[in-house]
């Protein structure tokens, strides 16, 4: 079994939690800018687990290598559960995450603080050269607010509210949200995983 694995992304900021979040392991982690070979995988799936694995299979059938992917969404109860796995496009193709999160509060006008109630969903794919996959799924409740509120974290942490901590995602430190996000809810379990494969010891991050 290869003691090494890729993060199947290209976004700096998912790449950096995830290299944090799987920073303890004893496996060398790469980043997708060591393979500028590998092209991007469009993220085409109706469903974050389709396109968490179809990205985890590309990435380690063209490396080699172990690889890991996630694919996130937002369902907000209000708007029938969308943007669900469209929220990186929610706003179109090349929509900045603030383009994203405008659109999200623009349909949510008018919409009272207890029908705010939405939720991100994680779900994370290991994949082994072989094809073979493994899933894990974490969630983290939470409300849109009104206006964005935060200057951290990235996508729509500046609207997701946690009423547990009364802050948004992006008022929180990358570590306190580390300890609670839906990401670092699936990365546990893909850490148990990996570590049942493993074993202990410390990583060779790079």
């Amino acid at each position: 079994m290869h003691r090494e694995l890729v993060l199947a992304t290209r976004n700096r900021h998912k790449g950096a939690e995830l290299a944090q979040l799987l920073g303890d392991l004893p496996i060398r982690i790469h980043t997708m800018d060591e393979f500028p070979q590998v092209p991007d995988v469009v993220e085409d799936g109706d469903t974050c687990e389709a396109n968490a694995i179809k990205k985890a299979r590309a990435v380690s059938q063209a490396t080699g290598l172990l690889a890991v992917a996630d694919d996130t969404g937002l369902e907000v109860d209000a708007l029938g559960g969308r943007p669900g796995a469209y929220a990186a496009r929610y706003a179109g193709l090349q929509a900045t995450y603030e383009d994203n999160w405008r659109k999200l509060l623009g349909e949510m006008a008018g919409v009272p603080r207890d029908r705010r109630t939405a939720r991100f969903v994680t779900v994370a794919a290991v994949a082994l050269p072989s094809q073979r996959v493994e899933v894990a799924t974490g969630r983290l409740e939470g409300l849109i607010t009104e206006e964005p509120a935060g200057a951290g974290g990235f996508g729509y942490d500046p609207v997701f509210y946690v009423p547990e901590l009364r802050k948004t995602l992006a008022e929180l430190s990358s570590e306190e949200k580390n300890r609670i996000s839906h990401r670092a809810k699936a990365f546990a379990q893909v850490r148990d995983l990996l570590h049942n494969r493993f074993g202990s010891g410390r990583s060779a991050a790079r």
